[in-house]
């Protein structure tokens, strides 16, 4: 039996898993229609089920809102958003279209084709898809924020394409700019964390963030997102 879908709440934004289920939030002010497409594997070509959302008791202010009860971490989903085509006035909707969630923190790109996606017409056979992930299972090793003061702060950005592109990295070159091989930077150690903390030390900076976060799709740089080891995805992930 269908478990039926619940109103859902429009806070936090994204996917956010619960004991007994998961809240999907999006928001979208211009928009007539959205529905959740749910997979059961990241490599299907139609969604398990579609859920429609109710602009009565799915939407608060301009946050589209549900909560699926049973629906757990790995779960992988997309939307369909319907309104207005208006180019001019920067509406480009199109329920054809399957859409990443905006807030998701994990992305599956198996079988994903561009000229679907660019081209008229239905793309749900080659789209990209996000998938749920509950950061709770993240294991910190006891690692606490700072929580240092902003006008104390000083930022170092590391782009992880360029940190590790170049043939000084000794890194691969099919996999240069992966996280997978990011620790080359650091061979004396296996938590390449603490060696990128040491090396900036005496710089003064006291942040270091990583970029980008995201999937680099058609190249042969892949900057993949750090939350796809939290969760278990059915079926092939990219």
């Amino acid at each position: 039996m269908t478990v039926i879908a619940q109103r859902g709440k429009s806070f936090p934004l994204g996917a956010t898993v619960y004991p007994s289920g998961v809240n999907f939030s999006v928001y979208s002010k211009s928009a007539t229609g959205v529905q959740l497409l749910l997979f059961n594997r990241a490599d299907d070509e139609a969604p398990d089920r579609t859920i429609q959302l109710s602009a009565n008791s799915n939407r608060t202010g301009d946050y589209w809102h549900v909560f699926v009860p049973e629906c757990q971490s790995g779960q992988v989903y997309g939307y369909r958003v319907d309104g207005p085509f208006d180019p001019e006035a920067g509406h480009r909707y199109d329920p054809n279209k399957v859409l990443l969630d905006p807030y998701g923190k994990c992305v599956s790109a198996h079988n994903y084709s561009r000229t679907l996606a660019s081209n008229p017409g239905d793309n749900v056979a080659a789209c990209m898809k996000s998938v749920v992930a509950d950061s709770r299972l993240y294991d910190w090793e006891g690692d606490m924020p700072l929580n240092r003061p902003f006008a104390e702060t000083i930022i170092y950005e590391v782009h992880v394409a360029g940190f590790t592109g170049h043939v000084s990295s000794d890194v691969s070159p099919e996999k240069r700019g992966s996280y997978q091989d990011w620790s080359k930077r650091f061979p004396t150690s296996t938590t390449w964390a603490l060696q990128l903390s040491n090396c900036f030390r005496s710089s003064n900076l006291t942040h270091r963030t990583l970029r980008p976060v995201f999937p680099i799709i058609g190249g042969t740089l892949r900057c993949l997102s750090l939350l796809r080891i939290l969760v278990t995805v059915p079926g092939p992930i990219h």
